[in-house]
């Protein structure tokens, strides 16, 4: 009889109570403040979906079904970083002209259209930087004066979409190899990171084999994507490249770029 007193006496209590109770949202961090008032004042661009599809960056416009590589690459890496807790992911290749930067804008794009996910573009290919030129970017990028710590993140930074920010360079950098791996380069690429609140940040490398940069820098991220070209990188390069990142960093995996064959997909 005891047992069937105590639900009595909790029922009288929860009488008047709704069924479901208001779930208050967590409050929300000073950081992540910061970083939605700073996200929000970045300039804003539109991508010409023509204009970047000339350039093979298929993911601003969607209309050309290779599109869906990209898409399925997303789907991976972001389960990968979620898996693992990470953030930062180098992109590289063995040798120039494998598609890296390509890749990066497309994995960058295919990103934006996430909308619970924040993505930063960071071009760090400062010898032969390519970004700006393939999204045909307007006017000087400060790129360098940010690394060097004399232009605010502002300048630096321009959002496309609601989702995606870009930092670019319009022209190579003399030292780049001295830039790239100071100290105080990573620092203020680290205060970036903790200023805007990226859930992905994709910093384009130079080509492994090219120079010692490379090597110098994955330290500082969590992960690294190689790219190959078909019918151009020899596997002897894809071996020596993927065992020399896999001792600095974790490799995420090996993108095949340029492959002129592909098999039939589904019309979905």
């Amino acid at each position: 009889m005891e047992h069937i007193r105590t639900a009595l006496q909790k029922a009288r209590e929860q009488q008047g109570r709704p069924w479901v109770e208001e779930v208050l949202p967590p409050p929300l961090h000073a950081h992540q403040i910061e970083g939605d008032a700073l996200w929000s004042r970045l300039p804003g661009r539109r991508a010409d979906p023509v204009l970047a599809g000339r350039k093979r960056v298929v993911t601003v416009g969607r209309s050309d079904p290779s599109h869906t590589a990209f898409d399925i690459l997303r789907t991976k890496v972001l389960q990968a970083l979620r898996q693992n807790k990470w953030t930062s992911i180098a992109i590289t290749s063995p040798t120039p002209g494998c598609g890296k930067t390509i890749v990066g804008l497309n994995l960058a794009f295919s990103l934006e259209h996430q909308k619970d996910c924040r993505t930063v573009l960071v071009d760090l290919d400062l010898r032969r930087p390519q970004v700006a030129k393939t999204l045909n970017m307007s006017g000087p990028r400060p790129l360098e004066s940010f690394l060097r710590g004399e232009k605010r993140i502002e300048r630096a930074f321009e959002r496309y979409g609601d989702n995606l920010a870009i930092a670019a360079n319009d022209r190579p950098v003399r030292f780049a190899a001295e830039l790239l791996q100071s100290p105080e380069t990573v620092g203020i690429l680290k205060d970036m990171a903790r200023r805007l609140r990226p859930d992905v940040v994709i910093f384009d490398l130079p080509p492994m084999l090219a120079n010692d940069d490379v090597m110098a820098f994955v330290p500082n991220v969590d992960c690294a994507i190689l790219v190959v070209a078909a019918e151009a990188t020899t596997m002897n390069e894809a071996d020596l490249c993927e065992r020399e990142l896999s001792q600095k960093t974790n490799v995420l995996g090996i993108v095949l770029n340029k492959c002129r064959y592909m098999p039939d997909k589904y019309g979905y």
